[in-house]
């Protein structure tokens, strides 16, 4: 009997070897493939080789930036997730760039159906390269499900659009709609105490008012028709039709579609909007016939932008030792440290910095992206910068989309600013924001009392009301800060304070209109102002590279932010407290989420709420 417990015991102990064996070489296995997967993220995916005769696929997903912000995409693309939630504008361009010279690359194909998100500034940026790519003999053709007003700039730009049958063709215009909280707030207790310096700096109007001022109204409108004059002229001069073709196309949508039994896609084609409505299928036979059908995908011949940009990188020579640097200041200027979608004083300066210590860095372009946000934050990468031309080194601002407030607090000592006509810039104003919640906390019984040894101590709890002395405090803090900032631009834009003063008070300019105020040096994308940096560095077109430095990020943290939704603060308790069927919930959450980033030390803020919608 023991010798059979023996034999057993035998067995099943060699039974479980085998099977822990097995399971440490599977866990061994994917452990070196999931290293394996990191690695080629990283290093942009697998050797890519370029064939002969095929389309270049320009994709783009998500919102197009200045800099990806959510790292590891290429990695994530390998795991099965094939729609980034950004896509990043310089790839877009390279690619066109290196296209138009490429004998193996025939035309390019544009699909914008996930196209979220753009600036018209940087829609201008992706269509010059497809102008000067079209202007190397190589047809463009774009094919769209349907197109909202971002979307529809970009296809404009090509030979050809496509429009899916059950399509259409959706342009609003551009507008600014604010939520106001005057009314809910009121009816809260909650007290906004507002110290500003403008009569239009509209950022702090949401607190005090029910409704848009006059002076914001007047001005709002005015930047919103200038870039609205843009998008038309744009249009209307890539597909050769009268002027203001996208307005009218917009204005008579409504009746045009009763005409037609509600059937968009043939108004956009009588309209020359499209060249043709068709299906994705005919579609890509009329590709295929003309670089051949691949059997394995379904579809003609082609390769992504992604994948033809690692090829092309691989096999390019050697690069000078020479370097503009590239430093991004992308969403809002924050204090401390950058995170996803802000940008940190501390390491924006810092990257500055890095660049002013190499000694093969001659000139820094920095590319702005920014509302702003924090006037402490924003000093420091003034200051940074100021540190860079100490050196000998220049610095060229390349404004984006918005470059207002902070964003231009940061730019205001560059050699020069250049910026799009679309351009949203200016917004030269601070303001400051303390609330203060006492009579919430009343109503739920909740007292506030004791001593103090001065009348400042203890002054600043939200749970007391703002004395008269803390109001003079802050007030004459923001007015100084104003000053500041105007007698900056006056110095970086060799104006007069007079001048400055006049044009600033908050107020917000297209790039147009800031060129004409002296606001900025000129009118032209980042490839411009890389030219003009590497000129201001006597550097020759040939003889250098663009070095982009990026912030360090906690990738692990952010792959976790991704799929959990980023990061955000926690909600105001005050709307917690409030029923959901209340009506006044959500406004309350969404003035939460202007105070998610603003931690100025000295709680003063030069932010511009002036981002246009088009109604996506």
């Amino acid at each position: 009997m023991s010798e059979s417990k023996s034999i057993f015991g035998r067995f099943f102990n060699f039974v479980w070897r085998v099977f822990t064996g097995i399971y440490r070489a599977v866990v061994v296995f994917w452990m070196l493939a999931v290293i394996a997967l990191v690695w080629m993220g990283f290093q942009g995916g697998p050797p890519v080789r370029v064939e002969n005769n095929v389309a270049l696929a320009l994709i783009p997903t998500g919102t197009l930036v200045d800099q990806v912000t959510t790292t590891g995409q290429s990695l994530l693309r390998q795991l099965g997730q094939t729609r980034p939630s950004q896509t990043l504008l310089r790839d877009l361009t390279a690619a066109l760039k290196a296209a138009a010279s490429d004998p193996r690359i025939p035309f390019a194909v544009l699909r914008l159906d996930d196209l979220e998100a753009a600036g018209l500034p940087q829609l201008q940026e992706l269509g010059l390269a497809m102008k000067k790519f079209r202007g190397s003999g190589k047809p463009i053709y774009v094919y769209g499900e349907s197109f909202d007003q971002n979307q529809y700039f970009i296809a404009s730009q090509a030979d050809e659009v496509s429009l899916d049958p059950m399509g259409q063709l959706m342009l609003q215009g551009y507008s600014v709609y604010t939520n106001y909280y005057k009314d809910a707030l009121d009816k809260l207790g909650v007290q906004i105490n507002v110290f500003r310096v403008g009569e239009y700096k509209s950022a702090v109007e949401p607190f005090l008012r029910n409704d848009m001022s006059p002076d914001a109204r007047a001005a709002n409108q005015a930047w919103l028709n200038d870039l609205w004059d843009i998008y038309n002229q744009g249009v209307s001069s890539a597909r050769k039709l009268p002027d203001k073709a996208a307005d009218a196309y917009a204005r008579n949508f409504a009746p045009e579609l009763l005409k037609r039994s509600g059937d968009a896609a043939p108004y956009a084609l009588d309209a020359h909007l499209v060249n043709h409505v068709e299906t994705l299928t005919q579609f890509r036979k009329r590709m295929a016939d003309k670089v051949g059908f691949d059997k394995d995908k379904g579809t003609f011949r082609q390769i992504d932008f992604a994948s033809y940009l690692r090829a092309v990188t691989r096999e390019q020579k050697p690069q000078p030792p020479a370097k503009i640097g590239l430093v991004v200041v992308q969403g809002e200027i924050v204090d401390g440290e950058s995170d996803v979608d802000t940008a940190g004083g501390d390491t924006v300066s810092s990257l500055l910095d890095e660049a002013r210590r190499d000694e093969d860095t001659k000139a820094v372009v920095l590319r702005v992206n920014s509302p702003g946000g924090s006037v402490f934050a924003s000093e420091k990468i003034r200051r940074a910068v100021e540190a860079l031309q100490d050196e000998g080194k220049p610095v060229v601002v390349s404004m984006s989309t918005l470059a207002a407030s902070g964003g231009y607090w940061i730019s205001m000592a560059a050699d020069q600013i250049w910026a799009e006509p679309s351009t949203i810039t200016g917004s030269i104003g601070i303001f400051g924001l303390i609330p203060t919640i006492d009579q919430p906390l009343g109503k739920l019984g909740i007292h506030t009392d004791g001593v103090g040894t001065t009348p400042l101590a203890g002054a600043f709890r939200a749970d007391r009301p703002l004395s008269p002395e803390v109001k003079t405090i802050i007030q004459s803090t923001i007015e100084r800060g104003y000053h500041e900032f105007i007698a900056g631009v006056s110095k970086g834009r060799n104006l007069p304070v007079e001048k400055v003063d006049s044009i600033a008070r908050g107020r917000v300019w297209s790039g147009m209109a800031a060129k004409g105020l002296g606001l900025i040096d000129n009118l032209g994308g980042i490839e411009d102002a890389e030219a003009a940096a590497a000129k201001l560095a006597d550097l020759k077109p040939d003889a250098y590279r663009i070095d982009e430095l990026k912030p360090e990020r906690d990738v692990l943290a952010q792959w976790l932010g991704r799929f959990l939704g980023g990061t955000h603060a926690d909600w105001s308790f005050l709307a917690a407290l409030l029923p959901q069927q209340s009506g006044l919930r959500q406004p309350v959450e969404d003035a939460a989420r202007l105070f998610q980033h603003f931690n100025d030390p000295r709680g003063e803020y030069a932010y511009c709420f002036c981002m246009p919608t088009t109604g996506h």
